[in-house]
C-alpha cells in the first residue's frame, strides 16, 4: 500500500491517541470513535476512494451521509439518525484535528452541517415507582444491603454507573455527606448524598467483614487480597443487571437502568425548583445544552401546575 493510500489510517490512529492522551476521553468514547472512523475508512476502500485527507470534500461527505442513511443493522433496521450524527460528529472532530494540530489541508469541518434530530426520550421514575424500586431489595443479608445502598446512592447523587463502580469505601465523608468524583474527561466535581443514602451505606459497610477497598463488591466463592481486593470490585455491567432485576421485582412498566435513576435525580431537582446551572454542575455536564434535555421532561410538571392553579380551569 502506497503512502497516499495509507495516510488516513495512520492519521486516524494518531487522532485516537490524541483523544486519549490530550483530551482525556474515556476508553468507551475512544472505542466509539474508532468504530466510526473504521466505518468511514472501510467505505472509502470499498468505493476505491484514495485514503488521502486532501480528497475529502463536501461531495464525498454527502455520498457518505447517503450511505449512512441506507445502512442497516444486523436486524435489518436502518441505523438511528442520532447514530448517523455521531458518525459525522466524529468525522468533524477528525478533520478539525488534521487542520489544527497537523497543518494538513482538508475539508473545513464547519462546512459539514448536522441535521436536527428528534428530542431524546428521557425515562424517569415518579415518586411511587421510585419508592417501590428502593424498597425492593431484601435487606436481611449483606447482598441485599449492598443493593439497597446502590439504589439509594444512584438516586441521591445522579452518578453515572462507571462513577459509582469506581468508588472506594474511604472516599465518602459521612460528616459532610459529600465526596469528590472524577467523571467524563477526568472532570472532578463534588457530589452530595442524602441522609437516607448515607445511612444505608453505613449499614452496608457495618455488615461487611472484609477490608476490601472498593465501596461495592461482588459476592462469590472466589476471594482475593490482590490490590486490596480490586478483583472484587462490582463492575458497571453487574450494577446494570442489579437495577434491572429490582425494576422487574418492583413491577415497573419498563426496565430501569442506572441512567434512569440519574434522569430521576435531575428531574426531581428541577421539579422541586432547582436551577438548570446547578443541576448541570451536579450531573457533571460540560455543556448546559446537555442538561437542557430535562426541561422537556419538566414541561409536563408545568402543565399540571397550570391546570391546577389557573383561575379559568
Amino acid at each position: 500500500m502506497d503512502a497516499e493510500n495509507s495516510q488516513i489510517k495512520v492519521l486516524a490512529s494518531d487522532f485516537l491517541d490524541y483523544l486519549l492522551i490530550q483530551k482525556s476521553l474515556s476508553p468507551l468514547t475512544i472505542r466509539d470513535y474508532r468504530r466510526y472512523l473504521d466505518r468511514f475508512i472501510c467505505w472509502l476502500e470499498s468505493n476505491s476512494i484514495p485514503l488521502s485527507a486532501d480528497k475529502i470534500d463536501t461531495d464525498l461527505i454527502m455520498k457518505y451521509r447517503i450511505y449512512l442513511a441506507n445502512l442497516k443493522t444486523s436486524k435489518g433496521n436502518a441505523i438511528k439518525k442520532v447514530t448517523q450524527n455521531y458518525n459525522i460528529i466524529c468525522l468533524r472532530s477528525f478533520l478539525r484535528y488534521l487542520i489544527t494540530h497537523r497543518d494538513i489541508k482538508t475539508l473545513n469541518p464547519d462546512k459539514i452541517e448536522l441535521p436536527k434530530t428528534e428530542d431524546r426520550i428521557i425515562s424517569f421514575l415518579n415518586s411511587d415507582q421510585l419508592a417501590r424500586l428502593l424498597d425492593s431489595p431484601q435487606i436481611s443479608n449483606e447482598i441485599g444491603l449492598r443493593d439497597r445502598a446502590i439504589l439509594e446512592l444512584l438516586f441521591s447523587t445522579g452518578l453515572r454507573v462507571s462513577e459509582l463502580s469506581n468508588l472506594n469505601r474511604d472516599q465518602i465523608n459521612f460528616d459532610t455527606k459529600e465526596f469528590g468524583v472524577k467523571g467524563k474527561g477526568n472532570k472532578v466535581r463534588v457530589v452530595f448524598i442524602s441522609d437516607t443514602a448515607a445511612e444505608w451505606i453505613k449499614r452496608y459497610l457495618a455488615a461487611r467483614k472484609d477490608n476490601y477497598v472498593p465501596l461495592f463488591i461482588r459476592y462469590s466463592r472466589e476471594r482475593s487480597e490482590a490490590k486490596q481486593g480490586e478483583k472484587m470490585r462490582l463492575l458497571p455491567r453487574s450494577i446494570q443487571l442489579i437495577v434491572k432485576k429490582y425494576s422487574k421485582k418492583a413491577g415497573l412498566p419498563f426496565d430501569a437502568h442506572p441512567h434512569t435513576l440519574r434522569h430521576s435525580f435531575a428531574t426531581d431537582l428541577l421539579i422541586q425548583g432547582a436551577d438548570l446551572r446547578s443541576v448541570q454542575e451536579m450531573l457533571g455536564h460540560e455543556s448546559i445544552r446537555t442538561t437542557q434535555v430535562y426541561t422537556h421532561v419538566t414541561n409536563k410538571h408545568l402543565k399540571e401546575v397550570y391546570r391546577k392553579y389557573h383561575s379559568r380551569k
